[in-house]
């Protein structure tokens, strides 16, 4: 048996729960009595974004409404989104490019690392490229920086992988 122990912070979404939520969001506006005839349209692009489209800005609204009700359902974070602003389209519709944030930025992962850094925990913290590995003896101090880390309440959502 290995005598330090690891995990690492990582930050991405589900993406199978992602698509089951776009295909939820995408029956509901066929079904919805409100937006029977128009041109309200929810599709994603690749794994990094989502394209909402609509007539005007308040049926827009309605949309990412929509959306987001139906990935909170599937227990995605919000704080994977990025919403982007609302632009005009072709044919007089208007569109909002949705951003999904996977990874961890540079300046977030050394925020995280001071973090665990400052809490006096006998702990090691590293960043490897868009992850942080935490290294320990004790399994205690990695549950330890585990709570901190989600009582930190930070910008972007996190997850814990490859505990050893």
């Amino acid at each position: 048996m290995a005598q330090d122990h690891s995990f690492d912070i990582v930050s991405k979404p589900n993406l199978q729960e992602l698509d089951n939520a776009v295909q939820m969001a995408v029956k509901e506006l066929a079904n919805r009595f409100d937006f029977k005839g128009s041109v309200s349209s929810i599709e994603k692009q690749g794994d990094d974004k989502i394209v909402l489209v609509s007539e005007d800005e308040f049926k827009l609204k309605n949309v990412v409404n929509i959306l987001q009700e139906k990935l909170a359902r599937r227990q995605l974070s919000l704080k994977f989104f990025e919403f982007g602003k609302i632009e005009t389209a072709l044919g007089g519709t208007v569109k909002q490019i949705v951003k999904i944030k996977t990874g961890i930025e540079q300046e977030q992962a050394k925020e995280i690392t001071k973090l665990i850094k400052a809490s006096g925990l006998k702990v090691q913290a590293q960043i490897q490229g868009d992850s942080v590995r935490v290294i320990a003896k004790k399994i205690d101090d990695l549950q330890a920086v585990m709570q901190k880390v989600n009582a930190a309440n930070l910008q972007i959502a996190l997850q814990f992988d490859n505990y050893r």
